[in-house]
């Protein structure tokens, strides 16, 4: 068989014109990696969890660009809203919503609302917004509740930032709904700080890659799905360790320098990932970046 590098997605994706390919290596993709898939089953079996007053909850950390919210994304994408022939209304077995960008109680309860399209009086108190979520919440049979970017509940002082978390607790207690949360370090130093919270949220980290077996599995993997019509052997070492080398260690960052080298790698007719491809795309690694713009300011 022809291009057996790649998925059968990806060589259905060969017969496209340069253009179109390069527009689809750009479109995001999921690639179950081993932790990734602990976390998808963790979820899994909180959803599926009984109803009762201390409901499971989950913390995914790590740092920015990591794959947090991609799983968390993927997650919500898997549990689709259904109608419910035997009861009124539509199931939600997920919701998934930003957090604030400060740790507002009606600004979070105003988030929820404009996700599911209810309409509210952005003025109206903190208490009628609860009162209206709580009622949306169950009249949809919200399954679980996903809060993306929990992080940002330390951009405000202390106080607010326990009161929304407090506000969080509310939720899961009344509603009976498992909670899971995306977030850096400062979210999961935020949490612990509180000991109720700290007791109610497991965590799964995701850490930085480095040089070893799961990361040359993730390589393989991008081979896979990236269609360029020749081998690029990214899981050998030497590549591997190069590309690695570019990166800060993140999911996030790995896949844009490989989205830019395939890019590359099309429009000057390699068809292939090489050192030569890697040092054209004048990729500049974030660590020097942030460098950089300190010794600008």
């Amino acid at each position: 068989m022809a291009y057996e590098h790649l998925s059968e997605k990806a060589r259905a994706a060969l017969d496209m014109d340069d253009n179109t390919r390069v527009k689809k290596m750009r479109s995001p993709s999921w690639i179950g990696y081993p932790r990734a898939r602990r976390i998808m089953d963790i979820l899994e079996e909180n959803l599926t969890c009984p109803k009762h007053h201390r409901m499971p909850n989950l913390l995914i950390a790590g740092r920015s660009d990591n794959g947090k919210s991609m799983i968390a994304r993927r997650f919500d994408a898997l549990h689709p809203s259904f109608d419910n022939p035997g009861g009124g209304g539509i199931t939600m077995p997920v919701l998934m919503v930003q957090a604030p960008p400060v740790p507002e109680e009606s600004r979070f309860y105003g988030n929820i609302l404009d996700t599911l399209f209810a309409p509210y009086k952005p003025k109206e108190t903190a208490a009628r917004k609860q009162s209206q979520v709580i009622a949306l919440l169950r009249r949809l049979n919200v399954g679980m509740l996903i809060i993306d970017d929990i992080n940002n509940i330390v951009a405000g002082h202390v106080e607010k930032q326990r009161q929304l978390l407090n506000v969080i607790k509310f939720l899961s207690n009344e509603l009976m709904i498992p909670i899971t949360a995306t977030g850096t370090k400062d979210a999961l130093r935020a949490l612990q700080a509180e000991p109720q919270m700290a007791s109610r949220f497991e965590v799964e980290p995701l850490p930085n890659w480095e040089m070893g077996d799961e990361y040359l599995r993730l390589m393989a993997s991008f081979e896979r799905i990236l269609p360029l019509k020749n081998p690029s052997d990214l899981a050998g070492q030497t590549l591997a360790a190069k590309i690695l080398s570019m990166s800060d260690g993140t999911i996030g960052s790995l896949s844009k320098i490989l989205v830019k080298a395939s890019a590359h790698a099309v429009r000057c007719g390699t068809e292939r990932i090489d050192r030569k491809v890697l040092e054209a795309i004048n990729w500049i690694p974030p660590m020097e970046k942030r460098q950089n713009a300190d010794r600008i300011l």
